[in-house]
């Protein structure tokens, strides 16, 4: 695909919702194009993630294993994205990923994603206000649901 078309799918992901389109720019020329086959595992559950993964055509299956066996949890369709936190902090995947048809990722590394937040301060301090606000609202669920829990 296209350069303009890695662009497009970037520009859908609400993490990256700060970056103008120059910015998105540098940031799909950085992108690592990824081809998997159907069946192909991406990453397992609980290892280090040192970059976020944009589904551009496809479909990856999350799993965690049970039993030695493969769990499904979800689908993860074009235009989302598996662990965008991991291009900020040091995570682990809390589940793993494998390709449930042929399927074409974008692979954005820690590295190139902090270098754009070091050159664009606007982006870092626009990103902080978005994270602060999600964890405001994941807050005000966990609180709403406090009373399921009580006796």
């Amino acid at each position: 695909m296209a350069l303009d078309d890695d662009i497009r799918v970037l520009s859908g992901i609400g993490l990256l919702k700060s970056l103008n389109p120059e910015q998105l720019r540098l940031l799909a020329f950085g992108a690592e194009n990824m081809h998997l086959h159907a069946e192909r595992e991406l990453f397992r559950p609980d290892t280090l993630a040192d970059c976020a993964y944009v589904v551009r055509s496809g479909s990856l299956a999350t799993f965690r294993m049970s039993g030695g066996e493969r769990r499904k949890i979800a689908t993860v369709k074009p235009g989302e994205v598996l662990d965008e936190m991991a291009l900020i902090v040091d995570v682990r995947r809390s589940v793993g990923a494998v390709a449930e048809v042929d399927t074409d990722v974008l692979r954005i590394n820690r590295t190139l994603f902090r270098r754009i937040l070091e050159e664009y301060p606007e982006v870092a301090a626009a990103l902080h206000d978005q994270i602060a606000s999600r964890f405001t609202a994941m807050a005000d669920r966990i609180v709403d649901l406090k009373p399921r829990f009580n006796d």
